[in-house]
């Protein structure tokens, strides 16, 4: 890991609002690629998702989606139920942001989207007990849409037009088709 990353992550911790931004804003650009320092910031990320600020959990879980694709000995598979914990975080805004990127572990091979999709689709189908429902379930097929761009996997598609079936709501059934069009 460069120094610019390591100061990048320190920064990302720091009291700073704008410090803490741009921190982000570069580890997240470090990460759309593969990276060979995952397991550098691996352990600590892991700890940070039940930080007790609100702030850290959210980018620790951003992170780690993204360095899903930099994990070679597939970490993710037995680290992700821990992942997805904040995607229903107390404070919804974190687990939102959480929720929106969680399709980029997704992107890091077979079984990493066989696993993403089965928690999506288990989720979309019970949320409806949840605060926001509406939203996470916009999320949850964006999410899918997303994962369908990237691999033009039919299955992906049929998966998320099936889940949109379900919903009775005739606006938000609409809206989830948007997502499609």
């Amino acid at each position: 890991m460069d120094n610019q990353i390591k100061l990048a992550f320190n920064k990302s911790k720091s009291g700073d609002k704008d410090e803490r931004y741009e921190a982000y804003q570069i580890i997240l650009k470090a990460t759309d690629q593969q990276v060979d320092w995952a397991y550098e910031v691996w352990n600590q990320l892991i700890k940070d998702l039940t930080h007790k600020d609100n702030h850290q959990r959210s980018r620790a879980a951003q992170y780690l989606a993204n360095l899903a694709k930099s994990d070679p000995e597939m970490r993710i598979m037995k680290d992700f139920p821990e992942l997805w914990k904040v995607t229903k975080d107390e404070k919804f805004v974190t687990a939102r942001h959480s929720l929106q990127s969680i399709w980029k572990v997704g992107i890091a091979g077979t079984a990493q989207l066989k696993m993403v999709m089965e928690f999506m689709v288990e989720r979309f189908k019970k949320c409806e007990d949840e605060k926001n429902f509406t939203l996470i379930r916009n999320d949850i097929i964006q999410n899918m849409k997303n994962l369908f761009d990237y691999y033009n996997d039919e299955f992906i598609k049929q998966t998320a037009l099936d889940l949109i079936d379900i919903v009775d709501d005739k606006k938000y059934k609409k809206k989830y088709m948007d997502i499609w069009k």
